[in-house]
């Protein structure tokens, strides 16, 4: 597993949402696929000589494709390991300003307006700064509730790590101290099928440590007792609820076997 951690767009993480809803399609579509693959044999029996030569040469187009679409991700993959070697200084900085770890420079007029009011020397850093970036992307906004905004706030980092085996790549979420959970970090770790195309296989997200009452992704439902009911003490259920956090708790990819249980069914 390579240790080393790269650089991060909050765009990244968008998509990092979004592959957890695609992986159970396009795997259930992959699956099918190679069913379907089965049959081939006897449909292309069942065509004419003419089409089976236009089949043939659609086939080999196919092959050229995937020859080309192969040299492609290795050229990807190396261009993208020579820019995350180019981002990561400027992360590096990011993090540092953000949590007040350096200043930058300002000019004196800066200094007389901040001299103004006593706020200025209490703030250190961007307070809130993964937060607002967050919500400020299109496919985060909707996963983030009001009830998230709080622990959220205390988020100081978020870091991507490519891992080689198996072939994946993590995402490690890194929190100050904070009354919502004991963890200092989050991880969620995508596992991929290296084929023409990587693939999602599976998605391990880290369990939180709640502190008790402070379990964002559930809540306490209250219901009165009926009329007329000896145990007068009002009934409570917890019922999963939306968060960001249920990010953690990633949907199972379904493998070969559950599928066709499914069909069969």
């Amino acid at each position: 597993m390579s240790n080393e951690n790269d650089s991060f767009n909050v765009s990244d993480l968008g998509g990092a949402l979004n592959e957890d809803s695609r992986a159970v399609l396009v795997n259930a579509l992959k699956n099918t696929l190679e069913n379907l693959a089965g049959e081939h044999a006897s449909v292309m029996e069942n065509l004419s000589p003419i089409v089976w030569k236009r089949v043939e040469a659609l086939r080999e187009i196919q092959s050229q494709h995937d020859e080309l679409a192969a040299k492609f991700f290795e050229e990807r993959a190396v261009l993208e390991a020579k820019y995350q070697k180019l981002y990561q200084p400027m992360y590096t900085k990011r993090y540092e300003i953000v949590n007040g770890m350096v200043e930058v420079d300002v000019t004196k007029n800066e200094v007389e307006m901040e001299q103004e009011g006593d706020k200025a020397d209490e703030e250190k850093g961007v307070p809130d700064f993964w937060l607002i970036a967050m919500k400020n992307n299109e496919v985060l906004v909707d996963e983030i509730t009001e009830r998230d905004e709080g622990a959220l706030s205390y988020l100081k980092d978020i870091k991507w790590c490519k891992i080689e085996e198996p072939k994946g790549f993590k995402l490690e979420f890194f929190f100050d101290t904070n009354p919502y959970f004991k963890n200092s970090v989050l991880t969620k770790t995508y596992y991929l099928i290296d084929e023409d195309e990587p693939i999602l296989e599976k998605a391990i997200g880290t369990e939180i440590e709640w502190y008790p009452g402070k379990c964002l992704t559930q809540k306490l439902l209250k219901k009165k007792p009926k009329k007329g009911s000896k145990n007068m003490k009002p009934m409570t259920k917890i019922e999963e609820c939306e968060s960001f956090f249920n990010f953690f708790c990633p949907p199972e990819v379904p493998n070969e076997k559950a599928i066709l249980d499914k069909e069969t069914v």
